[in-house]
């Protein structure tokens, strides 16, 4: 009889355990998915790059000349993005294919600076060396 209750106690200690932290992993997930805009503008030294969430979940790349209009026809367009998280500090990144090439624009929440752009634009080649990287602004969120 004591084996029997003693099991039952175990049991539901670990079931209760499990639901917890499902529980909590949920609720980070869910905390975590609505800090990501569904538009972000961002402004770079050479750059403005609109970036949008698609209604497939997919994300659209838009770039121009930093001292071009959003409202002219972009210097660049890639579509088929992702959104990628990084750790449990909420950063991410978005990633793009062109060409062999991989452009990604890292939301740095967490960094070792105050002073740190909260965005940065990294190009890579199709042999992986990094061409262009630079730190950008906020523009519209």
């Amino acid at each position: 009889m004591i084996k029997t209750v003693l099991a039952v106690i175990c049991l539901t200690a670990v079931s209760s355990v499990s639901y917890a932290n499902i529980s909590v992993t949920e609720a980070v997930q869910s905390e975590y998915t609505q800090k990501v805009p569904k538009t972000v503008i961002i402004k770079t030294k050479k750059f403005k790059i609109r970036i949008d969430q698609q209604p497939n979940g997919q994300y659209l790349y838009q770039s121009w000349p930093v001292n071009g209009r959003l409202t002219s026809k972009p210097s660049m367009i890639i579509s088929n993005g992702e959104m990628i998280p990084d750790g449990s500090g909420g950063n991410y990144y978005y990633e793009f294919q062109n060409e062999g090439y991989t452009y990604q624009v890292w939301r740095n929440y967490l960094t070792d600076s105050a002073k740190k752009a909260p965005y940065t634009l990294k190009v890579t080649d199709p042999e992986g060396q990094v061409v262009a990287s630079d730190s950008g602004y906020i523009v519209k969120n």
